[in-house]
């Protein structure tokens, strides 16, 4: 099983706190929270590479941060793809960069997908456990409990034996508060879809784009995030995340 990290962003809704630095190696509570997402990962069976997709302009910070961390981590093999790009205007997007990695890197395996500054509470050893019973595509879902709140995201309704049966981006009028955030598992028989999304000529950005399209194609169950989930996206989450974690490891 692969990883493959999603930290490509230029984070404009955060400056001048990512101007010289990716978000994902923003500290929260005291460590960079790629270290957080990454520590979550890691009692996962059977990980044998690490991948973290950057742009050109921080594929330095990456490489220094992962020569140090390797060194506590060295059972998980880090590799740093730059996708090339220098801004948000000429960025290749989530899937573009899923889409680059898999093709770089000939990724035949099953694999997992992550953004880098989605922060989970507690291990993501049982996502791992249940993407191998189900060996078909999972989303990782959660509930904010608000249908306002829902508007930023996506929303979501399942069969009773937790599948999709629908799903949409960004919704106008929402009728449920669960919502697909950005933790992926894709079997290595689904993975060559990737491919056939992208040369469709579909939307490259948010990665919820390609569950949308991959849906109605082949079952795509889903998994309930337990405990406390944060995307950080702003000045106001990332003070959230500082003061919730910050609990946490007291």
């Amino acid at each position: 099983m692969q990883v493959l990290i999603l930290a490509a962003g230029y984070a404009t809704r955060l400056y001048p706190l990512t101007l010289n630095q990716p978000k994902p190696l923003l500290p929260v509570a005291g460590k960079p929270m790629l270290e957080h997402v990454i520590d979550n990962l890691a009692p996962i069976e059977g990980i044998t590479d690490i991948f973290i997709v950057t742009n050109n302009k921080f594929t330095t910070h990456f490489e220094n941060w992962s020569a140090e961390y390797s060194k506590t981590r060295q059972a998980l093999p880090f590799r740093t793809i730059n996708d090339g790009t220098m801004s948000d205007a000429d960025k290749l997007g989530a899937i573009g960069d899923i889409h680059l990695v898999v093709t770089k890197e000939g990724i035949k395996d099953d694999l997992i997908v992550v953004a880098g500054d989605n922060l989970f509470s507690q291990t993501l050893e049982a996502f791992g456990t249940y993407c191998r019973e189900k060996n078909a595509p999972v989303l990782a879902v959660f509930d904010v409990g608000n249908l306002e709140a829902i508007k930023k995201y996506n929303s979501i309704t399942l069969a009773d034996d937790g599948h999709i049966t629908f799903f949409e981006e960004k919704p106008q009028n929402p009728t449920s508060t669960l919502t697909g955030i950005a933790l992926y598992f894709f079997p290595k028989h689904v993975v060559p879809l990737i491919d056939t999304y992208i040369k469709e000529g579909n939307n490259p950005d948010q990665p919820g784009r390609f569950i949308q399209w991959l849906y109605p194609r082949t079952p795509v169950f889903t998994w309930k995030v337990p405990g406390v989930w944060l995307d950080i996206g702003s000045k106001e989450t990332l003070e959230e995340a500082n003061r919730v974690f910050g609990e946490l490891t007291k």
